[in-house]
C-alpha cells in the first residue's frame, strides 16, 4: 500500500512549522512534500537587522533540507491548483513546469506587500518582505551616504541622506530605528557637510506608532525613535512618489532618494485563484484549519482567515506568532485526518510582544509585564533566540561582535533596484534579467538597470537618481565590458542568453480593492 502524500505550499512560519511537526510525528508513514521558491526558511523578525548590517544574511535563514528530515523539498512557485484533480502545478527556478498530486494539501503561501493606489509608489518604492529587499536596502542606504559625503551640493547631500519609511507597524518602526543607528555610525567615520546628519522620517496615517499594540509599548517606541532623531509623523502619509522625492498628504514635498514601503501585507494572490470563499483575500477555514467543503485542504498563516475563538466574530491577525502556532495545530489535524489522534481547534493565548529598536533598546511586554530599555532589549533578543529553529549560536555571535566592533558599511552589489520591484507576488525571490515570455528588463517595474555595476540603480526613474559615472552603482567606464542585461548585445564571441535563463517572479495579479486604504 502506497503512502499518502501531504503537499505543503510555502515554507514561511506556518508552512515550516507544519512540515517540522509532521516530520516528527509521521515517522515515515506519509510522504511529506514541501513546495517553496527558496531552499530556506526566513526568520522575518530579524530582517531589519540584516538591512542595518547587524546580522549577516545567512544568519536569518534556516536550511529546509538540513532541518526537516523526512521532508522532500521541491523548489518552485505554485501557479495553479486543481482541487478536483488534487494536483498542484508549479514552475521551477529554471522555468520548468511540474505537477504534484496530493492526498492532503496545506496552503501556507504567506503574504506579499500591500499596494495602495498612490501615484508613483509602485515605481519608486521598495518593500521589505524578503531577503533580497533587505540586501538591496543595505546597499542603497550605504551608497546614498557615501555619495552624500562626496558631494559639495548641500541640496543633493540632504536629499540623499533623507530616508522615508511609510508604515509605523512592526516592520516600519524597526527599519527606521535600526536605520538611524546604521547611518549615524556611517557618518561618524565619513562626515557630511557641516551641520548635516542623516534624516529618517517615519510616516503613518494612524495616530500613534505601533497602533496594533498596547499604548505603553507604543509610547516606549515613540520615545526611543524621537530621542534617536527619527522624524515621527503620525496622521501623515504619501500622496505621490516621484524620482526626486515624495509629496506628503499635508502638502509638504520631501526630497529623497529612498522610499521604504512598510504599510502592511496582503495574502498571497494564490488564495484568490482557487475560487473558494475568502475574507479580505484570505481563505476561510474552520477552527480546525480545514477549508469547508474540502476536507483534504488545510490552510494556515497569513493565507488563512482563522476564526479567533477568543474573540468570537473576528479572525486571528496576520502575525508570525499566529502562523507559527497554527502550523503546529495544522500538522496534528492532518495526522488526525488519517486516524492518528484527535483534531484540535486553534486557540491562542497572548503571551506578549517584543519590538527590537536597535542597540540595547526595545519595547516588550512578556506575560503582560511592560519593559523598556536594557531589560526589554535582553528579553527581546532572548525571545528571538528561543523562537529561531536554527542558527542561534551564529546570531548570538553576530550580536556580540556588533557590540564590540564597528559595522562594515560596504556595498556588496548583490541585488539591484529593478530586481526587487514593489509590485511582485514573490518578494522572497529577486527578479532576474530574463523571462520565458521574453519581456525585456526595461519594461518592468524599476526601469532599465544600470549596466553591470555593483548595486546598479536604474537610470533616472528610481529613488536614488542617476548614479555618478564610475561610482558604485553607476555607469561603467568605457573600457569595461558590459554584461548582465538582456538589453545589451553580447560580444560577437559570446552566445546570447539561451532558453535556460531563469525566469523572474510573476507579477501580481491582485488589485487594490475598496477598504484597503
Amino acid at each position: 500500500m502506497s503512502r499518502p502524500r501531504i503537499v505543503i505550499v510555502g515554507a514561511g512560519f506556518a508552512g515550516y512549522r507544519t512540515a517540522q511537526t509532521l516530520s516528527r510525528t509521521a515517522r515515515g508513514r506519509a510522504e511529506i512534500v514541501l513546495l517553496n521558491p527558496t531552499d530556506y526558511f526566513l526568520y522575518l523578525p530579524l530582517l531589519p537587522q540584516v538591512a542595518a548590517g547587524v546580522l549577516e544574511p545567512r544568519r536569518v535563514t534556516v536550511s529546509l533540507s538540513g532541518t526537516l528530515p523526512h521532508v522532500r523539498l521541491v523548489l518552485g512557485e505554485a501557479g495553479r491548483i486543481d482541487l478536483d484533480a488534487r494536483q498542484v502545478h508549479y514552475t521551477g527556478p529554471e522555468g520548468e513546469g511540474g505537477t504534484l498530486s496530493y492526498d492532503r494539501l496545506v496552503l501556507a503561501a504567506g503574504s506579499v506587500n500591500k499596494l495602495l493606489p498612490i501615484p508613483g509608489v509602485a515605481e519608486h518604492a521598495h518593500g521589505f518582505r524578503g531577503l533580497p529587499e533587505a540586501l538591496y536596502l543595505r546597499d542603497h542606504v550605504t551608497r546614498q551616504v557615501e555619495l552624500a559625503a562626496a558631494t559639495d551640493d548641500p541640496k543633493r547631500c540632504s536629499s540623499r541622506c533623507t530616508f522615508v519609511v511609510v508604515g509605523a507597524g512592526y516592520t516600519g518602526t524597526e527599519v527606521a530605528a535600526h536605520g538611524q543607528l546604521f547611518t549615524d555610525a556611517q557618518v561618524a567615520k565619513q562626515p557630511l557637510r557641516t551641520g548635516m546628519r542623516p534624516r529618517w522620517i517615519l510616516l503613518d496615517i494612524a495616530d500613534r506608532v505601533l497602533p496594533e499594540l498596547d499604548e505603553r509599548l507604543s509610547r516606549t517606541a515613540d520615545t526611543v525613535l524621537r530621542e534617536r532623531g527619527v522624524d515621527v509623523r503620525m496622521g501623515t502619509s504619501v500622496k505621490e512618489a516621484t524620482p526626486d522625492g515624495v509629496l506628503l498628504t499635508d502638502g509638504e514635498f520631501v526630497e529623497t532618494r529612498t522610499l521604504v514601503w512598510c504599510v502592511g501585507v496582503r495574502p498571497d494572490p494564490l488564495a484568490e485563484s482557487l475560487g473558494l470563499p475568502l475574507e479580505r483575500g484570505r481563505l476561510l477555514v474552520d477552527p480546525h484549519l480545514q477549508v469547508p467543503g474540502r476536507p483534504e485542504v488545510f490552510a494556515c498563516g497569513d493565507a488563512a482567515a482563522v476564526p479567533d475563538l477568543e474573540k468570537p466574530g473576528s479572525y486571528t491577525p496576520m502575525t508570525a506568532q499566529h502562523a507559527w502556532r497554527q502550523g503546529k495545530v495544522c500538522a496534528h489535524n492532518i495526522a488526525a485526518s488519517f486516524g492518528d489522534g484527535e483534531r484540535r481547534a486553534y486557540r491562542h493565548k497572548d503571551l506578549g510582544f517584543v519590538v527590537d529598536l536597535g542597540g540595547v533598546k526595545a519595547a516588550a511586554n512578556p506575560l503582560g509585564v511592560n519593559l523598556s530599555g536594557v531589560a526589554a532589549g535582553a528579553v527581546t533578543r532572548g525571545y528571538h533566540l528561543a523562537a529561531m529553529p536554527g542558527n542561534r549560536v551564529r546570531v548570538a555571535a553576530d550580536w556580540l561582535l556588533d557590540a564590540v566592533l564597528p559595522r562594515q558599511a560596504v556595498q556588496l552589489g548583490l541585488v539591484r533596484s529593478w530586481s526587487v520591484p514593489l509590485d511582485t507576488a514573490s518578494p522572497e525571490v529577486a527578479r532576474v534579467p530574463g523571462r520565458p515570455d521574453g519581456e525585456p528588463a526595461k519594461t518592468r517595474p524599476g526601469g532599465e538597470p544600470a549596466k553591470n555595476q555593483p548595486g546598479g540603480e536604474p537610470a533616472r526613474n528610481q529613488p536614488g537618481g542617476e548614479p555618478a559615472r564610475n561610482q558604485p552603482g553607476g555607469e561603467p567606464a568605457k573600457n569595461q565590458p558590459v554584461t548582465g542585461t538582456p538589453d545589451v548585445a553580447p560580444p560577437p564571441d559570446q552566445p546570447g542568453p539561451g532558453p535556460d535563463v531563469a525566469p523572474g517572479p510573476v507579477r501580481r495579479t491582485d488589485r487594490f480593492t475598496e477598504g484597503d486604504a
